[in-house]
């Protein structure tokens, strides 16, 4: 390759417009190095005589960090943790021309969270990805308890911070500019105010320089558009991308036993469980997917996409899938404790809840709604929260799990309709189970109906109280008009140790969730914010949808007369209702 002066080098760089400053300050400080690196605010240039294109880059590291200390740490941390995670998953999968993300959450003391990431787009998926793992994995060594900071690699770089520090507009409106040509006049360079960093790793004559890389920091990302069908049906053709998430059908067959029932771990619905190992030795858990479950290939396909996008530690991960034939397999991570309803619902296990790890999982899975509502890139309602589907691992941290009919919403989109209700009455809104209403009040419902087992440790349809079974719902609102909210509450819990006023605080955020109106129901936040701060005033609850007075016959199914969808149906047959764990998928005319 011909060798060019540093000069002609930065007038090509020009033309692609990185700043000037950069070129202009790297030709300053670095006039005999054969490697440079300049990080700046709107860009990152490097230059070397190795090749760049595609080659993972990780030194030298560079970082800065704000002088404030954040408050609540650990939570804080946590929060920082699954954002990053979030957005590097964007960022992986942003295609040969855009690596870059940027977003926030909710944080502790209702505080939000900035955070943006960036690899070079030539960069591979998995070099992307692993490049952003070591930037985070940075973080302690400089940033450590700090409400900012940031971590500049050659070949990707991440920033935090408590305010929103990118121009959200600039990222939605920079696009790639075409490649000009090598022999345009220099233009005249513009000052720089922003700060600069330039690291020089090497130093030779000026007079060869073999090969130039430029990345640009801001690149355009496309708009998300409010779409439904389209939208998943144009989420199938990329579910191709991510073939790191693809397990050969053998692996997975292997790691179960050949799906032995000795590795069984539990049966629904839409198929059976396993336990497995993988050859590295990771231990999973395989859904195989029954032939007549109802999803097909582009439902499949789908739900694979979109978990494989949500990053929360909360919720389930995904790990990977297979499809082969007629074998649909899901991979997660294998979770110790299975899930909870084995544990509030049994005689004996319960008591290995106290209050305190009750509290613990209650707030766990608002944190985890409230990211699948606000704080993740898309807006997604579960449709099936219940006891079963929240798993409880080795620190019975809660984990959201069972996406299956999980709706996506546009993030514009706040409510919308559907001919099929899917999901287990008793945990559905009404205005969903009669109506086929969905938001993200629908599964505020089902939030609060969990809120009320995990403290009373029995099922909402058939809560035991001395010798007569009432329905949960019904009985907690009862006891908490008249003052003896108490009565609700597990007697196991009640001869612990844990405070009494909490538990009964719980209750009222409960009965504000199970209001019949979807307008009364707190959003996910404000529930996040009334579990978190005991100062803040609860408004009275109105009557529960479903609501039994007293002297209602509990032979009779509470659901019976919410059998009618006239919008739809006439009538629709009563044995499609469950009133168990067991989830239905659609109801059909007599």
């Amino acid at each position: 390759m011909p060798s060019c002066s540093a000069e002609e080098i930065f007038s090509w760089i020009r033309v692609v417009d990185v700043r000037d400053a950069a070129a202009a300050a790297l030709l300053a400080s670095c006039p005999n190095q054969k490697q440079a690196v300049n990080w700046q605010e709107g860009c990152t240039l490097r230059y070397s005589n190795e090749t760049l294109v595609g080659t993972l880059a990780t030194m030298p590291a560079y970082y800065w960090w704000n002088a404030e200390n954040a408050t609540s740490v650990d939570q804080f941390k946590e929060d920082l943790r699954t954002l990053l995670d979030d957005l590097r998953e964007q960022a992986v999968y942003g295609g040969s021309l855009r690596k870059v993300a940027a977003g926030n959450i909710t944080g502790p003391d209702f505080q939000r969270i900035f955070a943006l990431v960036q690899c070079t787009p030539d960069l591979s998926p998995e070099d992307c990805r692993s490049c952003l793992i070591g930037a985070a994995a940075d973080i302690p060594k400089c940033c450590d308890r700090k409400r900012g900071g940031r971590v500049l690699r050659p070949s990707c770089t991440l920033r935090f911070e408590i305010y929103p520090f990118y121009n959200k507009t600039r990222l939605e409106e920079l696009v790639p500019r075409p490649e000009p040509p090598v022999h345009l006049p220099p233009g005249e360079r513009g000052g720089n105010k922003t700060r600069t960093v330039i690291v020089i790793t090497a130093s030779v004559a000026p007079s060869v320089v073999l090969a130039i890389f430029v990345g640009i920091f801001l690149i355009k990302r496309n708009k998300q558009k409010p779409k439904d069908s389209d939208h998943e049906s144009e989420a199938v053709d990329d579910i191709s991308a991510p073939e790191s998430l693809q397990f050969a059908f053998s692996t997975i067959r292997d790691a179960t036993n050949n799906f032995s029932d000795n590795n069984k771990l539990g049966q629904g619905g839409f198929g059976t469980v396993y336990k497995g190992k993988l050859p590295n030795g990771q231990e999973i858990a395989v859904k195989r997917l029954s032939k007549n479950s109802g999803q097909g290939d582009l439902e499949f396909k789908n739900e694979v996409l979109l978990l494989a996008r949500l990053q929360h530690r909360n919720l389930v991960r995904l790990l990977g899938f297979s499809l082969q034939e007629e074998e649909k397999l899901l991979v997660y991570e294998f979770v110790n404790n299975a899930s909870l309803d084995l544990f509030i619902f049994d005689p004996i296990r319960h008591s290995y809840l106290d209050w305190e790890r009750r509290h613990k999982i209650i707030g766990g899975i608002a944190r985890g709604i409230l990211y699948l509502h606000e704080d993740s890139r898309l807006r997604i309602i579960h449709r099936d929260l219940k006891a079963s589907n929240i798993l409880l691992d080795g620190n019975m941290n809660p984990k959201i799990a069972d996406f299956g009919m999980a709706r996506l919403f546009g993030q514009d989109e706040t409510q919308g309709n559907t001919n099929r209700i899917v999901g287990t009455y008793g945990y559905m809104a009404p205005e969903y189970a009669i109506h086929g209403q969905i938001s993200v009040k629908s599964d505020v419902f089902s939030f609060g109906v969990l809120v009320l087992e995990i403290i009373s440790g029995q099922k909402n349809n058939c809560f035991q109280s001395g010798e007569n079974v009432e329905d949960l719902l019904s009985f907690a609102w009862k006891n908490w008009r008249e003052g003896t909210a108490a009565n609700v509450v597990d007697p196991f819990l009640r001869s612990g140790s844990g405070s009494m006023t909490g538990i009964l605080r719980c209750i009222h955020i409960g009965l504000l969730c199970v209001q019949e109106n979807a307008s009364d129901r707190p959003t996910m936040a404000s529930v996040v914010l009334m579990l978190s701060s005991f100062s803040l005033t609860l408004g009275v609850p109105s009557e529960p949808a479903f609501y039994a007075p007293s002297g209602y016959d509990s032979n009779v199914p509470l659901f019976q007369e919410y059998n009618s969808r006239d919008h739809e149906h006439n009538s629709i047959q009563s044995d499609h209702s469950s009133r168990n764990d067991a989830s239905i998928t659609d109801l059909h005319p007599r």
